[in-house]
């Protein structure tokens, strides 16, 4: 069983001058949890500059979905590189774009025909969404949820409502959007208890927003995330999207759904939407799409995707190397990836279930495949959050070779590669156990 093998302090003596360069040099915009500096991967496993091997449950924030430089990955970027870079897929035609395409039309369980738009991130994907639905319904209002994260580009970041620091200083956004209560069971708005609230969260949109200030004749769209990722790795009640879908198809609204994070057999199916048994009228897929490079896609139904040519467009989207590796982790993921990330997923949920029944300050754990979350809480009663506990144990299990990130408020998510084997879990689980200890132990 490989552990990881911290060598130096952390940050060590090469990464602490990379550090002070990239202070000198870097957007101070980012934000880094903690000092580590990367030099190479493969795999689950990261090595710092120094030579310290760490064990990486974020995949580069869910984006390394095949693991950290796959070979069959790595190999057809090679023979993709060598054969042509670039040619912009929205001037020109050229294969790996068909094919892509084509292959993600061929991914939706309901069979029917849908059709592309290539950008080169989530937020790229976002705001082509944006604008389709606003185009094609005629329609100027849309609907998002409190927690949401869709990206950061202005359209996108007006449809967030993740943290205040993100739309600090940039208002006026788009106009236009009305956020509401996502199904947050661990801390429902409506202060009810599933299943006898009859999921209040989906009935409130008819009852009251569509009574009192939102005409849904006016609304183009629904913008949803399957589960949160950003907000906190939340999962709603089974009825959630299926009521959202049936108010969005009485009124005629596009049911988009956001699957930047859940997509790509994140959650041990393609689609995050699968385990609802909704089909949405358009999906924004990114990270994981292409195991590390940069490539973002707005798929809708054919009908729905009625604009003209140069109503969008995107020079990089589409790229024929973006293409290529995402043409090979599709084949992966279906090959055994996604499969994995159900049975890697139930044993990561169980042991992190067994932790959560020795320390009082896991309030939540919550998750699909390997997209889960844990929340901390200074007390189970109260549902007090622990957002310096949550940043405290982050670090520790930096300092011991374990990789975490933070999301929402006061929650740790755990998105390894979907390559991460029963071995590997176990470790993680073990680091964590470490790492709490120190803090609340």
């Amino acid at each position: 069983m490989r552990h990881p093998k911290i060598k130096t302090l952390l940050p060590g003596p090469k990464a602490s001058r990379l550090i002070d360069e990239d202070k000198a040099f870097i957007s101070p915009s980012y934000t880094r949890a903690y000092p580590l500096v990367v030099d190479n991967a493969k795999g689950v496993w990261i090595q710092d500059v120094d030579g310290n091997e760490f064990l990486d449950f974020t995949a580069g924030i869910a984006v390394c979905s095949t693991g950290h430089c796959h070979p069959e990955v790595v190999q057809a970027i090679k023979e993709q590189s060598d054969n042509l870079l670039h040619m912009a897929g929205a001037d020109f035609y050229y294969v790996p774009q068909i094919s892509l395409a084509k292959k993600l039309s061929s991914l939706f369980p309901d069979g029917t025909n849908h059709k592309v738009y290539f950008g080169s991130t989530g937020s790229e994907a976002v705001e082509a969404a944006f604008k389709l639905a606003r185009r094609h319904t005629k329609r100027e209002l849309n609907i998002a949820f409190f927690g949401s994260f869709h990206g950061r580009t202005m359209g996108a970041l007006s449809l967030t409502a993740s943290k205040t620091i993100q739309k600090k200083l940039y208002n006026p956004l788009v106009p236009g959007i009305t956020h509401i209560p996502y199904g947050y069971c661990y801390r429902c708005p409506y202060d009810h208890c599933y299943p006898q609230c009859g999921v209040e969260c989906t009935h409130w949109i008819e009852d009251t927003l569509f009574r009192t200030t939102m005409p849904p004749e006016e609304v183009a769209a629904i913008f949803v995330e399957p589960i949160q990722g950003e907000g906190g790795c939340i999962v709603p009640p089974p009825e959630f999207h299926r009521a959202l879908s049936n108010i969005a198809e009485k009124y005629g609204i596009l049911l988009i759904a956001d699957e930047v994070q859940s997509g790509m057999g994140r959650t041990g199916k393609m689609f995050a939407m699968e385990h609802f048994g909704v089909v949405p009228d358009i999906v924004t897929l990114a990270k994981g799409i292409a195991s590390g490079l940069p490539l973002g896609a707005m798929i809708a139904r054919a009908e729905i995707m009625d604009w003209e040519a140069g109503s969008h467009s995107s020079t990089f989207g589409g790229n024929p190397v973006s293409c290529q590796a995402a043409l090979m982790t599709i084949q992966l993921l279906e090959e055994g990836l996604m499969a994995n990330a159900n049975v890697q997923g139930q044993r990561l949920l169980k042991g992190l279930q067994e932790l959560q029944g020795v320390y009082e300050c896991m309030g939540d754990v919550r998750g699909k495949g390997l997209m889960i979350g844990v929340e901390f809480v200074k007390d189970r009663k109260t549902k007090e959050r622990a957002t310096e506990w949550r940043d405290e144990i982050i670090k520790n299990a930096f300092q011991k070779g374990l990789l975490l990130l933070g999301c929402g408020e006061n929650s740790i998510r755990f998105s390894p590669p979907l390559t991460v084997t029963s071995d590997e879990v176990d470790v993680c689980v073990s680091i964590l156990d470490e790492a709490i200890k120190k803090v609340a132990g």
